[in-house]
Formats: C-alpha cells, structure tokens, sequence
C-alpha cells in the first residue's frame, strides 16, 4: 500500500513538473546592454517558454546562448506558477585583439568576444591567430592583462599595447609612452602611472617608466611645439 501511495505520488509530481499549471509563460532576462542584446533576450525568451517553473533546464539556455562568447554566465529564478526570470553575466570587452587587418573584442582573460563592437577599445596585437574561443598565447595575454588592470579613467585612453626593449609598454591618448617591464605589480605599476601623469610638471614628457613603481621616472622632455603632436605617441 506504502509502495503504490509513493508511486502515485511520484507519478503526480512528474506530472505536474510538465503541466500547464506551472508552465512558464513570462520570461524576464535582465543584465544584457551588449550589441547582441536583442537577440540574445529573445534566444533565451524562447528556450524558457519550454520550460516549467518546477523544471528549469539551465543546460538548455546555457546551450541557447552558446553562439554569444560575451555571455558569462546565466542565473535563473522562478515566480511560481508562470515567471522565470534570466540574469545574464556578460564579459566587459577590455581590448581589441588584432591579427592582421582585424580586430576582435577580448575579455581580460583572453576569451574573444566575436560579434562586440572592438572600435575604440585599446589595441592589443597577436603575432598569431588565436584559435577559436580564447587566446593562448602566454605574452598576448600578459598584454591583455596591462590593459584589464588600468584605472577605468585611464583605461579609456589607451590607445595600445605592445612590446617594447623595456618590456610591456603602452600608448596613451594625448600622453607619454608608458613601460610597464615585467608582467608583475601592474596595479601598482599603474598606481604610479597615474600619480606621475596628473603632476603638472611632467607635461610634455615623452614617457613614464614604471618597470619599479616605488620609483617612477619621467624623461624625455619633448619641445613645446610638438608636445601635442599625434606623432611622439608612436
């Protein structure tokens, strides 16, 4: 008798995991401003308007935005019995990788963000085409690294990223050359960029070394007439 009442009742809740009583008829995805947003909110509109609100299938909606490299991760809840509502975590795209003559948005991990907008974002060169998904390359990535870990004010003016005799270096918009050296303490590398560059008496310099950042060190003076010149950012 115990065994059929377990039955029925498992029965019953499979049943009504499926049912049209608690079928989801309101998708809510909220977290998503990117490019893609349109189509990302109605891929995962549709996936959910498969689902119950007792059966939530994250697989499903994670493979629904497969095709979407910003997407980081999903959070669902439910509102019993129709609501279910989709955060989604994107990737900030930090730089722009380019092989060639293409640019490609890239988080700070490495991940290619295909499909963002890269126009405008600091300028990060790989020596190879990274294979599909993610960059690899353990000196591009270091790259990548000085750009993620900027300030967000001096993060937007970045203009790119490279290689240089003293190391890891950076172009800055409407400043010196940054060298960076090494891929170690680049917060506080950065910290120092930051405090030499919004001295008044370095204007003009034609860069910062911050390879020790307890010592910064600004030289190059450039002569007042080509200070502003777009040419002495290389």
């Amino acid at each position: 008798m115990i065994v059929a009442l377990l039955v029925a009742l498992a029965s019953l809740g499979i049943w009504l995991r499926t049912s049209s009583l608690v079928q989801v008829d309101d998708v809510t995805v909220t977290g998503v401003e990117a490019r893609q947003a349109a189509e990302i909110r109605d891929v995962l509109t549709i996936a959910g308007l498969d689902m119950s609100t007792l059966a939530v299938d994250e697989q499903a909606l994670r493979d629904a935005v497969s095709a979407y490299p910003i997407v980081r991760a999903l959070r669902t809840s439910t509102d019993f019995p129709h609501g279910l509502r989709i955060s989604v975590d994107v990737y900030e795209p930090v730089a722009a990788l380019q092989h060639g003559n293409t640019l490609t948005a890239v988080a700070f991990n490495g991940t290619l963000l295909r499909g963002t907008v890269a126009k405008g974002l600091p300028v990060v060169g790989a020596k190879r085409r990274p294979p599909a998904g993610r960059v690899e390359d353990a000196e591009t990535l270091r790259a990548i690294e000085v750009v993620s870990t900027a300030p967000t004010a001096l993060r937007r003016r970045v203009e790119r990223v490279f290689r240089s005799t003293r190391g890891l270096s950076a172009t800055v918009q409407d400043g010196p050359k940054l060298y960076f050296g090494g891929g170690r303490r680049l917060r506080a590398k950065w910290a120092a960029a930051a405090q030499v560059l919004a001295d008044a008496g370095t204007q003009g310099t034609s860069y910062v070394d911050v390879r020790i950042p307890e010592r910064p060190v600004a030289g190059g003076f450039l002569p007042a007439n080509v200070i502003d010149s777009p040419s002495t950012l290389g």
